[in-house]
């Protein structure tokens, strides 16, 4: 499992489950994935929507109530042998973002296949993530599609200029950061609208402000991003 291990543990700082907007009911149903109340799990959504936030929450939460738990991206695990999966079904939970990277790859699919079928032996949770639905996605083992589509499977709306607002200003407090919602809107409206592209920028003015001790104000922003 080692050559795994380093794809499988990076997690975002600040992706968890209070810091999702727009998705309650999403979120309701990962609490019941990762307290046994469900096996698996299927979300979909376009870029931005939230998907890889989602799935960084739902390991962060297992992992805080002492479960293990690992996120796999797909677009890596396509540049490795598919034996890499071996022994993944002993985590409690198992989150495999853009899933559909795998489709058409008939090696892949026959692997992610089996370890579907491990992960039911030792009752391990999965979490899938994608653009598209399972019969959507573009995998030709149907037998695969058949059992990502056996759990809930939610589509994931693409975040309002409202909810990234929201979560800059959240990420800000609990980084003891003065932003308010015009500063906010502001970066949302100049920035790429994703929560991974936002929360990096906002990474770049925590430091420019520690540095320079100044406030998050629109001028400042214009200065550091150079907008």
């Amino acid at each position: 499992m080692d050559a795994q291990l380093p794809l499988a543990l990076r997690l975002r700082e600040g992706f968890d489950l209070d810091s999702l907007h727009g998705a309650d009911q999403l979120v309701a149903a990962v609490q019941a994935l990762v307290g046994g109340e469900l096996n698996q799990l299927y979300v979909h959504g376009d870029a931005g929507s939230g998907r890889t936030h989602l799935l960084s929450a739902a390991v962060r939460e297992a992992e805080r109530r002492g479960l293990t738990a690992c996120l796999l991206p797909g677009e890596e695990l396509g540049q490795l042998p598919p034996e890499v999966l071996e022994d993944f079904e002993h985590f409690a939970l198992i989150a495999i973002d853009n899933i559909d990277q795998l489709a058409g790859q008939r090696d892949w699919e026959e692997a992610l296949f089996h370890l579907y079928n491990r992960c039911r032996d030792t009752d391990a949770a999965c979490l899938f993530a994608a653009r598209s639905a399972p019969a959507a996605a573009g995998f030709g083992l149907a037998d695969l599609a058949s059992r990502l589509a056996a759990g809930p499977v939610y589509r994931l709306p693409a975040l309002t200029e409202a909810d990234l607002v929201a979560l800059l200003c959240q990420r800000a407090t609990r980084r003891g950061l003065a932003l308010n919602e015009d500063v906010a809107g502001y970066i949302v409206l100049r920035g790429e609208r994703t929560p991974a592209a936002l929360l990096g920028l906002l990474d770049t003015l925590d430091e420019h402000a520690l540095v320079r001790q100044r406030r998050l104000t629109i001028p400042f922003v214009k200065e550091v991003l150079g907008w």
